[in-house]
């Protein structure tokens, strides 16, 4: 499971926001399927050379947005967060157009922005387009 995990040491993103975002991105992706159960904390931890308490709480940060489960002395399952992930993709989606529409009314040119999300799909901040 932790093998396509994209964590940045030196970004400025604590270390558990990240895998809670890759641990997201890989469900919504469909790399991730409901049911599937998790590597443990002590498994991810040791793979990623991080401490198992920055593991646990992504975990818990993941319980708690509802994108996992736990079942006690089985582990930690992925929950079918499908209709959530769905809603998440639509209104984010709405909220990128809106924020073109603005950053055109202000004269931001399709290159700027088509850098912008270039550079963040490659792992940038996208601030320096």
């Amino acid at each position: 499971m932790f093998g396509t995990f994209r964590i940045n040491y030196r970004s400025g993103e604590p270390i558990y926001q990240q895998i809670y975002n890759e641990v997201v991105k890989e469900i919504s992706l469909g790399l991730l399927m409901p049911q599937e159960k998790l590597a443990t904390v002590r498994e991810l931890a040791s793979a990623l050379g991080i401490n198992p308490n920055t593991v646990s709480k992504a975990y818990q940060m993941l319980e708690q947005s509802g994108y996992i489960y736990s079942a006690v002395g089985k582990g930690s399952f992925v929950a079918d967060s499908t209709g959530r992930l769905a809603g998440l993709k639509e209104s984010t989606l709405r909220a990128l157009e809106k924020d073109v529409k603005d950053a055109e009314r202000l004269g931001v040119t399709e290159d700027e922005v088509t850098a912008i999300v270039k550079q963040t799909y490659n792992g940038g901040d996208g601030h320096n387009a």
